[in-house]
């Protein structure tokens, strides 16, 4: 690969109003700056991250998730600005691509095109039916003369409707000798890394525009950008996953993490959300369930069913209201109003309504095993740890805290007590 590429993350976010860094918000399960190291790294292997505000903590994030991520720790109160962000950023390519890490929506695809070619500088350029508030670009004979603010636009120049979109590759000798030039001298006391633009024209430098979607470049800079941020990614990955074979009903309502992976034709109803590294073959996601970093095969949830982190389903059924928490279940029904936590459970077996797994104690968790063929009714409590073998039958009420061997009956039962004429002592009568 013969480009490197510079990602500008030193900035402080005040407007995003939050103690996280503005660059680790999520955006369908990702920090929105790793959405751009991802585009980045698609296209080059010489990826530089600029840091400043809590960068330790940014540093520490990347590193858990990246290799062969360079970083430069820059002083922003010494070196304000995008162009002071640059200083003494090294680069081992020719040719060096500087992008923003609140841009989360950028792709690999206008990456590619903001590189290609052999001018001097390639400037990302977005045409607006309403520029108004962004400074202009003036294009001339195809290539880029110059970046006027708007206050000092001309009456001509304010009916340009082309404004910078803040992105530019640059051929890196260029680079390494206009950055040092650069001055504040100016309202903002920053240093600007527009002037380059400048720079270049000045020395007859070709300084060629390329046209990209305002969608892809914008920046994140509130809570309010990050919603619609997570709006736009959330259509493009479920368009894609429909175009894949996923059956989606009203998708607008679901929710889909980036990380996870459709096989086969699943089926994801109304009020849907999958998160984290979820792994779906062939399953149907009934209305407002969640499924949460787990494997679901040939099985059906909910609806209203919540599959937590660590959970594997093959060959089963979850009704409404189940709960599964680090569970593998392998042909099982549980068709509702139940809770499986920390348990394994083996084919032909049958769940009754309000089971639960009693696999903690306030100090641990303990696992339950259930067998083949285990019909397991309701309302009983499995008090971990504790082994059920095959072919066992579990009566209603049952309070299991000893391990039941294969083809056994396991009932607690109080016996009940009748007490005649009560309800007419309790409230006495007419």
């Amino acid at each position: 690969m013969s480009i490197s590429i510079v990602i500008l993350a030193a900035g402080q976010g005040t407007r995003m109003k939050s103690e996280t860094p503005k660059v680790l918000h999520t955006i369908s399960g990702k920090p929105m700056l790793f959405h751009a190291i991802d585009a980045a790294q698609a296209v080059s292997d010489d990826v530089t991250v600029v840091l400043y505000h809590q960068a330790e903590r940014i540093e520490s994030e990347i590193n858990a998730h990246y290799e062969n991520i360079h970083f430069h720790l820059q002083d922003a109160q010494q070196f304000p600005g995008t162009g002071g962000a640059m200083k003494g950023v090294h680069t081992k390519h020719s040719r060096t691509l500087i992008l923003n890490g609140d841009m989360p929506l950028v792709t690999e695809a206008s990456l590619r095109a903001l590189t290609a070619g052999d001018a001097d500088i390639n400037m990302s350029v977005i045409k607006l039916e309403n520029p108004s508030g962004y400074g202009r670009v003036i294009i001339e004979n195809g290539e880029v003369r110059e970046i006027v603010e708007q206050k000092d636009c001309t009456p001509e120049q304010l009916n340009v409707k082309t404004v910078n979109a803040g992105i530019y590759a640059v051929n890196t000798e260029l680079l390494e000798r206009y950055i040092p030039m650069l001055d504040n001298n100016n309202a903002q006391k920053e240093y600007y890394l527009t002037d380059i633009v400048k720079m270049a024209v000045e020395e007859g430098r070709t300084v060629h525009p390329v046209f990209v979607e305002e969608e892809e470049f914008k920046g994140v800079n509130s809570k309010l950008d990050l919603a619609h941020a997570e709006e736009i990614m959330q259509r493009r990955i479920k368009e894609a996953l429909m175009m894949q074979g996923v059956i989606m009903r009203l998708p607008e309502t679901i929710y889909i993490d980036c990380r996870a992976t459709f096989e086969g034709e699943c089926i994801l109803e109304n009020g849907v959300s999958i998160e984290g590294h979820s792994r779906l073959i062939k399953a149907h996601i009934k209305a407002g369930s969640v499924v949460e970093d787990s494997h679901i095969e040939n099985s059906d949830v909910g609806p209203m069913g919540r599959i937590r982190p660590g959970s594997v389903l093959k060959d089963t059924h979850i009704g409404n209201f189940v709960e599964v928490k680090k569970s593998t279940l392998t042909g099982v029904k549980a068709g509702h109003l139940a809770y499986l936590g920390d348990a394994s459970i083996d084919e032909g077996s049958n769940i009754g309504a309000g089971v639960i797994t009693c696999n903690y104690d306030g100090k641990a968790k303990y696992p339950t095993k259930i067998g083949k063929n285990v019909f397991v009714g309701s309302d009983t409590q499995l008090v971990a740890p504790v082994t059920v073998e095959d072919d066992v039958m579990i009566a209603a009420g049952t309070t299991v805290n000893k391990d039941v061997a294969q083809g056994e009956l396991a009932i607690s039962r109080t016996p009940l007590k009748r007490v005649k004429n009560f309800f007419y002592k309790f409230f006495g009568e007419n």
